[in-house]
């Protein structure tokens, strides 16, 4: 046991030496004073982000860390007893102790919070963890590590990213008409096939990753953990909420339609669902502004997928037709990566409908909507009316619609609306 140890110590550092990584643009705590926790949705690139880690950012030699995955074979069966001497076998191996471990998988080990506790109060070790989701969620980091850690958000790529994997210059400040169409080319596609890092760097099949995704959420995710028997009910659930994704999800509706269709089911089974969907971050939900907390908590929310490829690849409708729902679901993605903001989105008695509420503090910091328009006549009128409602009501000057192709001002009722294009304001972050 002891000589296979060894060599998967060795042998995992060749390996990762050899991997080409493009870096990641996510920022983590290296401070020893904290465990860092990696959170995000199914194969949203974990561990591809730990190889950054190691690779691009902390440029590390062999001898200064120690990279374990428990859902590899060589460790699956090391007896639980010499997990905790393998730092000294590494001593052995290299003459030092490592400086940085990376614990990956770790959910496959049971009762892993004494070993990372162990560690982590010896003072000595920068600690990273990553945990499937079907095992370890952030609510788990939180309450197993009390307070000792700190969470990062591990999405799959940005459209930054996206365009960095397709070596697009993209720190230049002017474009030309070439490149510019180029990158619009490459956001189309971003938005048609997500940003998941299997589908960028490997030759695979979308239609084929996605069928085999939203079967590991049901089954892995859900099923397995949650230990859900009713399978129509969360198969059919889950069709329900990508159908609706960058729109209102009411659990009321989603009730009679469960209802119509013949499947027994309760409304507070539906809500434990759409917790659990959001637990696993395969959803999330975006409640609707209010001047109160009552208000925010009993509104219908709007719903947004992890990632904009799952619609294209689950739906019968085309992309073309979901186009305008895509960009608003790429801005809500690039929006909640940022956790300085609270989002909301706004809608009056007279249905005027703003995509999204940027709040800091108690101030309403910025408006904007997103339209799959080209031109400024291209933008339509309800688009405009609502901003300027929401703008009069929340008392905020900030107005902004993010459009297809469409880049200028537009004032009315002396009051300025900033338009700019997506592939733009997506480099803006």
């Amino acid at each position: 046991m002891r000589e296979t140890i060894e060599r998967y110590i060795l042998n995992k550092k060749e390996e990762i030496k050899n991997i080409a990584v493009k870096e990641r643009l996510i920022s983590t705590p290296l401070s020893k004073e904290f465990i860092s926790c990696m959170i995000g949705p199914r194969r949203a690139g974990k561990t591809y982000f730990l190889y950054d880690i190691i690779l691009n950012k902390l440029k590390l030699n062999n001898e200064d860390y120690l990279f374990i995955n428990f859902e590899e074979d060589e460790v699956k069966n090391i007896e639980r007893r010499l997990i905790s001497d393998i730092i000294h076998i590494h001593n052995e191996l290299y003459g030092k102790y490592p400086t940085y471990i990376f614990l990956d998988e770790i959910h496959a080990l049971e009762r892993w919070t004494n070993i990372v506790y162990s560690l982590y109060e010896k003072k000595k070790f920068k600690i990273f963890v990553t945990g499937s989701s079907s095992k370890l969620l952030s609510k788990e980091i939180a309450t197993q590590l009390r307070g000792r850690s700190l969470t990062t958000r591990v999405f799959p790529f940005n459209f930054k990213e996206i365009l960095s994997i397709c070596n697009f210059d993209i720190k230049k400040d002017v474009f030309s008409s070439y490149e510019n169409s180029t990158i619009k080319n490459i956001l189309r596609k971003f938005l048609q096939m997500g940003g998941f890092p299997q589908i960028w760097l490997e030759n695979i099949d979308e239609k084929l990753f996605f069928k085999e995704y939203i079967d590991l959420v049901i089954f892995k995710d859900l099923v397995e953990r949650f230990r859900i028997k009713n399978l129509s009910a969360i198969k059919t659930i889950i069709s329900l909420v990508i159908s609706s994704f960058s729109k209102e999800f009411s659990i009321h509706k989603c009730y009679n339609t469960f209802k119509s269709m013949g499947i027994k089911v309760s409304k507070n089974s539906l809500y434990s669902y759409i917790s659990m969907l959001q637990d696993v971050m395969f959803c999330f939900t975006l409640k609707k502004f209010d001047h109160s907390e009552k208000g925010i908590l009993i509104s219908i929310p709007k719903i947004y997928l992890c990632d904009c490829g799952i619609p294209n690849f689950s739906l019968l409708s085309k992309f073309d037709e979901n186009i305008g729902k895509l960009m608003e679901q790429a801005v809500f993605l690039e929006l909640y990566r940022n956790q300085n903001i609270d989002i909301f989105y706004f809608k009056d008695y007279q249905q005027n409908e703003v995509d999204f509420v940027l709040k800091e503090g108690l101030k309403i910091k910025q408006l904007i909507q997103a339209t799959y328009a080209s031109a400024r006549d291209e933008i339509e009128k309800r688009e405009i009316k609502a901003l300027l409602k929401a703008s009069k009501e929340l008392r905020c000057k900030d107005l902004l619609i993010i459009t297809w192709d469409y880049e200028g001002e537009i004032k009315v009722d002396r009051k300025s609306i900033n338009c700019i294009p997506l592939w733009k304001w997506l480099l803006s972050f």
